[in-house]
């Protein structure tokens, strides 16, 4: 007969107001039936630095452990992470063994599975209640035992013990999910390896796989420099690298006739993936699609910032020491752009400046003098301090003093709950979001546990801003330095990612505040059924001085079918992420709710999919049971309000949006997007339709070969300019309207009949009113204006749009260039087999001729604007039976000239389309005013002298 095991809940000691929450009562506090006092509102539900020390993955007095695996898999980053210890008791009497893993709290439990002796328990996740019901049966048989989780500053420890005769086998293995959070331009997975023996196989496996390709991966670990080279890594291409970590027995040694092992500590994994261009990256898989925005190359908003500094009693010693030091360094980060103050309050509110002043050094050294010489002492004025500092801003936009296109926050420090003024955290939350402005954030920073953490993340959430805890340690000064770091520049305001019509559903937050240098904004959703293959997106953001819109698209069948070549992807990833997602952003819309009817249906909305997706979530729980469902476990959700069970994932590089709830998006692309938008495939041939030059234009093309439009005579003249590499000739110079287009010649690789082609680079166009250069090569497409610099690539559809300059962008084909809706110019794009041997790209250059020029216009194409007189005569055959020759007046010159035909690249861009025209010879000698060397100019943005 089979034998049954007893499993027993092991219990932990509760001392000193220390303690474990035991999660079988795993219920979010609001929603507890009691009123808690005051005084058990911060009870610390953290591990203690000694049981930090003692922490062991596997525990028992005598056993053997026979292997301990951990592998972890990244697919388009989302990580699915299994723990798996195989153990035997070796003692001569029944033992408890307990398998313990530290899992990061941002992730959710999937999956535990026990196999004791043969009997395998299996975890499968109910909503709590019916979980809770489930456990209590088994219970009252005594076949019931506990999982405890509990809360360890970023980590929550999984617990479970089993309790088992001599000679058991139990094989323990955990599964859990979460999704990479970019910061500072790195995406971070941490792993916590800590078997607390030697053990004979001991592996570590993370294999990423990321479809655009990976950029930089590094590792490091606290474990020690001896494990350095035993860490192996390798790329079998660009998509994918394994990262194996697999010590044997004495290289796990302390010492070399050590028995306890070394390992003991953080495994950490930091990459980037490749991005073809700053309209982001639309992936389809399993009928969902995930959409990641982190745009680079673009300057950073000016930044308007009032610290807010809790100076009370609690704050004495280290914590103002570290917050000193941390803030004296973020003063230094401060730019001439920016505005910021200093508001420091204890029972009373004081101001370093009533008015927001400009970071000038002067200013800063001042602030950091005021800084230095906080003595902490007295009561504690949240409200007080938070309504200064509102009105600091209010007063300094209602004077016009701020950028409009600047970013406003409050970023608020302390370390305790409110004691004088306004105590009632409720109160002050409503006071803070009446007073407070769509274009305002706040940022709150909780050091230590004395802090209601759970307010201060509601506050921040509620305002388009974000929460982080602060450890009061010696690293205080750091974490506080990194937090910035992530908020210190923003690039772009008022982003929204949308979908046409009819193409998707169930979209996760859509529409950001802000986006943060080296952050992410991810969007997912739920791909309709449609007869086509393709998805897209349009971004649109607002950037210094710009305004930008951006489109994306992709295939929705390509990426399953790579995923099913891969061995180690995850190839469920983005609906798992999908709901991720949705779940953490409806935790945190729930915290916020108005109403109890509000507050229900989002919990069964969060119940519904954490039963579907299993994740372990604070409204639901995992029960363990054997197959006839005898003997059962209780997974549950660790409480720790002062932390924030509820905490949502931080989109945005930390800002929040001021409406959470998920939307269905529909969005009908204005008509110049539907005009730049390539052609589908059955039209392929013709190109993409032009939206704003007309099919008769002036043009530089190929080698490059100049093509000039007389629309009087309605003739066509052509030349060649034989320059050099490296010159820049000008196209158009006007200083009237003070517009410039100039064009930088490039080589091929090598010579072809002992001649050198050149073609031309880089265009680029400057509009000195407002100071705007558009420079255009084969490798992006940068905008500048003197102060700030805005770099796109050829890989994506854009529209940009700044004051009296607008350009559009169709991917790897042309940009569009308009100048007060009067001056237009497009540069087309061509490129050639890299690996050709002569060839290079090159750009293509198309004026119209209708461009409103004021009579100074001059250039190698402007000069035509004033069209010359022209006549041609005696015709007849040439050298070259297929091309006539003729004599031509112009310009009080008579040329010999040839009757041939150049090449229009707009349409077909592979063949071009003939236009014939008068070929002059000799570099248009006779035809252009002076000598092409004439238009040689020193710099890209540089016009004519003018006589």
């Amino acid at each position: 007969m089979r034998r049954l095991l007893l499993l027993l809940l092991g219990l932990l000691l509760l001392q000193h107001g220390r303690c474990f929450e035991f999660v079988i009562d795993g219920e979010w506090e609001d929603e507890a039936t009691h009123i808690h006092d005051h005084r058990e509102r911060h009870k610390r539900a953290v591990l203690t630095s000694e049981e930090q020390d003692d922490f062991e993955a596997i525990r028992g007095d005598d056993i053997t452990v026979k292997s301990h695996k951990v592998e972890s898999r990244i697919t388009s980053r989302f990580a699915h992470t299994t723990v798996r210890s195989s153990v035997v008791n070796s003692g001569s009497k029944a033992q408890s063994i307990g398998f313990n893993v530290q899992i990061p709290k941002r992730a959710f439990i999937t999956n535990f599975t026990m196999n004791v002796n043969g009997i395998t328990f299996i975890g499968s996740v109910k909503e709590k209640t019916v979980a809770r019901n489930l456990y209590a049966q088994a219970r009252a048989r005594g076949k019931a035992a506990g999982i405890v989780r509990a809360n360890s500053l970023d980590l929550e420890t999984f617990k479970t013990e089993v309790h088992v005769p001599p000679g058991s086998h139990i094989e323990f293995e955990l599964h859990y999910q979460e999704m990479m959070q970019r910061k500072l331009g790195f995406y971070e997975h941490t792993l916590y390896l800590q078997p607390g023996r030697l053990v004979p196989q001991f592996q570590l496996d993370v294999y990423i796989y990321e479809p655009k390709g990976i950029n930089s991966v590094q590792t490091s670990n606290s474990l020690g420099e001896q494990f350095g080279n035993l860490i192996k890594m390798t790329s079998t291409s660009k998509e994918k690298t394994h990262i194996v970590f697999k010590p044997n027995i004495q290289q796990q040694r302390k010492c070399d006739n050590c028995t306890e092992s070394a390992i003991d500590g953080v495994f950490t994994i930091k990459y980037d993936v490749t991005r073809d261009s700053n309209a982001g990256e639309l992936q389809v898989s399993d009928g969902h699609f995930v959409q990641f925005f982190a745009p680079s190359n673009l300057s950073p908003l000016p930044k308007n910032i009032v610290f807010v500094i809790d100076v009370s009693g609690s704050m004495w010693g280290v914590k103002m020491k570290q917050t000193v030091e941390a803030m004296k360094a973020i003063l230094d980060d401060l730019t001439i752009d920016d505005h910021f103050s200093i508001v420091d309050f204890n029972h009373n509110v004081r101001c370093w400046s009533e008015e927001l002043v400009p970071g000038s050094s002067i200013q800063i050294a001042d602030a950091k003098n005021y800084v230095q010489s906080i003595k902490p002492n007295g009561g504690t004025n949240i409200n007080e301090a938070l309504m200064r500092a509102v009105q600091m801003l209010v007063k300094a936009s209602n004077q016009g003093l701020i950028d409009p296109r600047s970013v406003s926050m409050i970023i608020l420090v302390s370390d305790g709950d409110p004691t004088v003024g306004e105590i009632k955290l409720s109160t002050i939350q409503k006071n803070v979001k009446r007073v407070m402005r769509e274009e305002y954030s706040l940022f709150s920073l909780g050091i230590g546990f004395d802090v209601d953490y759970d307010f201060l993340e509601r506050i921040a959430m509620e305002n388009r801003g974000m929460a982080q805890r602060i450890y009061a340690n010696h690293d205080a000064a750091e974490q506080l330095r990194t937090f910035y770091s992530q908020v210190s520049s923003p690039l772009l305001r008022r982003i929204s990612i949308q979908f046409p019509e009819d193409t998707v559903s169930d979209v996760t937050q859509n529409s950001f505040d802000k986006y943060f240098s080296g952050s992410e904004l991810v969007v997912a959703g739920k791909v309709l059924p449609s007869d086509g293959n393709t998805l897209t997106s349009f971004t649109t953001a607002a950037a210094a001085r710009l305004d930008i819109t951006l489109e994306t698209e992709t295939d929705t069948l390509e990426l399953d079918q790579e995923l099913a070549k891969q061995q180690h992807s995850f190839t469920g990833f983005a609906r798992q992420m999908w709901a991720y997602i949705m779940v953490k952003q409806l935790i945190s819309e729930r915290s916020l709710a108005p109403t109890a009817v509000k507050k229900r249906k989002i919990t069964q909305r969060i119940m519904a999919l954490a039963v579907e997706h299993q994740f372990v979530t604070p409204l639901t729980a995992m029960i363990v049971e054997n197959d006839d469902a005898t003997e059962r476990l209780l997974a549950d959700f660790p409480k720790d309000p002062k932390h924030g069970c509820c905490s949502g994932i931080g989109l945005g590089g930390g800002s929040a949006p001021s409406n959470l709830a998920p939307v269905r998006v529909v969005y009908q692309p204005p008509p110049w997007v539907q005009m730049t938008t390539t052609a589908p495939p059955s039209q392929a041939a013709k190109g993409p339709e032009e939206w704003a030059v007309p099919q008769r234009v002036n043009l530089v093309d190929n080698d490059p070969h100049f093509i000039v439009h007389l629309p009087t005579s309605d003739t066509y003249v052509c030349f060649n300019i034989d320059s050099k590499p490296g010159h820049i000739l000008n196209l158009v110079s006007d200083p009237g309207t003070g517009v410039v287009v100039n064009g930088q010649l490039i080589g091929s690789k090598k010579m072809t009949k002992s001649k050198l082609s050149t073609y031309f680079g880089t265009i680029s166009v400057y509009y000195q009113p407002d100071g705007v250069s558009l420079t255009v090569s084969t490798e992006g497409i940068t905008m500048t204006d003197g102060r700030n610099n805005h770099t796109f690539t050829w890989g994506a559809t854009a529209d940009i749009t700044q004051d009296g300059v607008r350009i559009s962008i169709v991917k790897n084909t042309h940009v569009s260039i308009e100048i007060n809706n009067n001056i237009q110019v497009m540069v087309l794009l061509h490129r050639v087999w890299k690996k050709h041997p002569v060839n290079v790209d090159f750009l293509g250059i198309y004026i119209p001729n209708y461009n409103q020029y004021s009579p100074m216009v001059h250039g190698l194409i402007g000069q035509f604007h004033r069209e010359p007189e022209l006549s041609v005569y005696n015709m007849h055959e040439g050298v070259d039976p297929l091309k006539k020759e003729a004599t031509m007046d112009v310009k009080g010159n008579r040329l010999q000239v040839t009757r041939g035909w150049q090449k229009d690249y707009r349409v077909d861009k592979k063949r071009g389309s003939n236009v014939y025209c008068w070929f002059i010879h000799n570099s248009g000698k006779g035809f252009i005013d002076g000598h092409y060397t004439d238009y040689i100019v020193p710099n890209l943005n540089s016009f004519l002298p003018t006589h």
